[in-house]
């Protein structure tokens, strides 16, 4: 007879082959550690063979009925959110009939139709006064400088840009970062970018290794300090600023499979989302050379 902690064991192999042959980020790990303990607490299964249509569709309900964190206003789970659910059992799933162990197949699991994405985003002359909103020749004011103007140069997520430290080589105008699922890509800095990241370096004191001595959340504190000052009245992050990075490259000509790659997507399918700026050039494209006789 299998034990009755048979599910947790092969829950915790999972974690385990993830974070190290998957080589996924210990956040990743941790979120799919949660979401399938709350799918085996509801369950109250003990073997992989008890995974099946009904329970599945029992958890789904459980789920959507489910209030949405700390909402006070009788607000449920979001579609989205009871997918990462769904897509951490579907992986589960997967890694068992990878060891050839007997359970429900991971393409009975669906995912929910959620509403197409939209993009946070800042007009042009909002982006150049934010870049130009830390004034001043004092350390704070040179950091902040650096780090507004290399969001903006590279499009790094701000995990990446807390990984940077000071002997990376930025008087290349290049260099590697290590992204998502540990991929390794090639950023390139502007020269304004290079600029300031020189001046910012030339007046630091301290020996800290990190670039940016800062964590996530004072990276997104620093953001939006710039974004009032340069009144901007939109909420800005370093995520819009990515979002700023690739619209500017489509906008002047490059290819989505360029930027996918200077953004470090693992599918093509999630750079897709900026394909309302090809597609606004393809619409002038259209008024400019189509029916031309009218």
């Amino acid at each position: 007879m299998p034990s009755a902690t048979e599910l947790e064991r092969l829950k915790r192999e999972f974690l385990e082959y993830t974070e190290i042959e998957k080589g996924r980020s210990l956040k990743t790990v941790e979120n799919y550690d949660r979401y399938l303990s709350r799918f085996l607490n509801f369950a109250k299964i003990n073997k992989p063979t008890d995974i099946v249509d009904d329970v599945i569709r029992e958890f789904r309900l459980w789920l959507n009925r489910q209030p949405a964190g700390f909402s006070k206003n009788g607000d449920t789970l979001s579609k989205k959110t009871q997918n990462y659910y769904m897509i951490a059992l579907r992986a589960f799933l997967k890694y068992l009939a990878r060891r050839g162990i007997k359970t429900l197949h991971s393409e009975k699991i669906e995912l929910a139709k959620v509403p197409e994405r939209t993009l946070d985003l800042i007009t042009s002359t909002e982006l150049s006064r934010l870049l130009s909103a830390p004034e001043g020749d004092d350390d704070k004011s040179l950091r902040d400088k650096a780090i507004l103007e290399l969001l903006f140069s590279t499009g790094l997520r701000v995990s990446e840009l807390c990984s940077l430290t000071v002997d990376a080589d930025f008087s290349s105008g290049e260099f590697s970062i290590r992204g998502k699922g540990g991929k390794v890509r090639v950023v390139f800095i502007s020269e304004s970018a290079k600029r300031a990241l020189d001046k910012y370096l030339k007046a630091r004191k301290d020996m800290k290794e990190e670039l940016f001595p800062l964590n996530r959340r004072s990276i997104i504190r620093v953001v939006k300090k710039y974004a009032i000052k340069a009144g901007i009245g939109k909420k800005v992050t370093p995520h819009v600023i990515r979002h700023m990075f690739a619209t500017d490259l489509l906008s002047n000509g490059a290819d989505l499979r360029s930027v996918q790659m200077l953004l470090g997507h693992a599918n093509i399918s999630t750079t897709q989302i900026y394909t309302h700026i090809t597609d606004k050039a393809l619409r002038e494209t259209h008024q400019k050379f189509h029916s031309k006789k009218d």
